[in-house]
């Protein structure tokens, strides 16, 4: 006789010591890890965690449109038994971030911003008492990452060993792979025009981090170099949102690093391609590749659900 399910009891979640999540480093390499293996689990048995943020609310403030970032939060508080209040447009429009965040904690038990600047993010988490969720910024996208490196697992079977190729602009995307990958174990090669390199600081501390874990990571102008022999192979649109003005000439500096199939067959058989979406089909990369087999763009989609779940029982439960 099956037991109902109110009577599981969920995993121990695994606290994060941090209070907030403003970027990937927040959470230490043992809280990475059981974050990872929190959201496989929520992944596979979605109804243990069905009253696990009951009574819980979020604040969703976004100053950039979005799909997946915000559904995939709106879902992942409700199915944990909590719900979400959404405010949309520039956040200090209005009034003074300290005023707002104060306003806020007051009301809800989590702040998630996706915002154009990180100091809008580090400022509602100084005068935050409440956790403050980093959505996305111009520095990090630490939520993607987190289901990017699920999607990796899951595919691909581990981490340890593997190479993740990222061809294109040196952004908040690539920011957060680069520390994810090399703190997982695996090497991470970087292929950008020059002029879009990664924030070289963020590049000395993910090479710090890669000296721990014996992987490394590789800049190089060549994409061919950068995808030779890779297990993952990795892009993002060329132009951002607040980059809308340096479209046509980003367009003709990148298009000698679009991923295409001649580029995709310089990686390892069996390599996957990854995006994290919204992307413009045919220029960052092909529309015969992002519908190949070797695609999982939408499980990466997917996992930000699952990820940001675990994310948020291991700040609020």
């Amino acid at each position: 006789m099956a037991i109902p399910m109110s009577l599981y009891a969920p995993p121990a979640a695994t606290r994060i010591a941090a209070r907030d999540y403003t970027r990937d480093l927040d959470v230490s390499d043992a809280e990475l890890r059981a974050l990872l293996d929190l959201a496989g689990d929520m992944k596979r048995t979605p109804r243990r965690y069905a009253s696990a943020l009951q009574g819980r609310y979020l604040a969703l403030l976004f100053e950039k449109p979005s799909l997946r970032t915000r559904v995939t939060f709106e879902l992942a508080i409700k199915q944990q038994g909590g719900d979400s209040v959404l405010s949309s447009g520039l956040i200090a429009d209005r009034e003074p971030l300290k005023d707002i965040a104060r306003n806020l904690d007051r009301w809800t038990d989590g702040i998630v911003a996706r915002v154009f600047s990180h100091r809008t993010i580090l400022d509602l988490a100084q005068w935050s008492s409440v956790p403050v969720v980093n959505a996305l910024c111009d520095k990090y996208h630490p939520c993607q990452a987190l289901a990017d490196m699920l999607t990796i697992r899951e595919r691909l079977g581990r981490w340890e060993g593997l190479t993740l190729a990222y061809i294109g602009d040196g952004n908040n995307v690539a920011h957060s792979l680069m520390s994810s990958a090399a703190r997982l174990g695996m090497n991470f090669r970087l292929a950008c025009p020059d002029g879009y390199d990664p924030d070289p600081a963020l590049v000395e501390e993910a090479r710090a981090l890669a000296s721990i874990s014996g992987t490394s990571i590789v800049l190089t102008r060549d994409p061919f170099e950068a995808v030779n022999g890779a297990d993952a192979v990795y892009t993002d649109v060329w132009a951002s949102m607040g980059q809308e003005s340096e479209a046509i000439e980003r367009r003709a500096v990148f298009q000698p690093f679009q991923v295409n199939e001649p580029l995709m067959a310089k990686a390892r058989t069996g390599a996957i391609f990854m995006h994290c979406l919204p992307a413009k089909r045919n220029q960052e990369t092909t529309d015969a590749v992002m519908e190949s087999a070797q695609s999982v763009v939408f499980d990466q989609a997917e996992n930000r659900l699952h990820t940001q779940k675990a994310l948020l029982l291991m700040l609020l439960g």
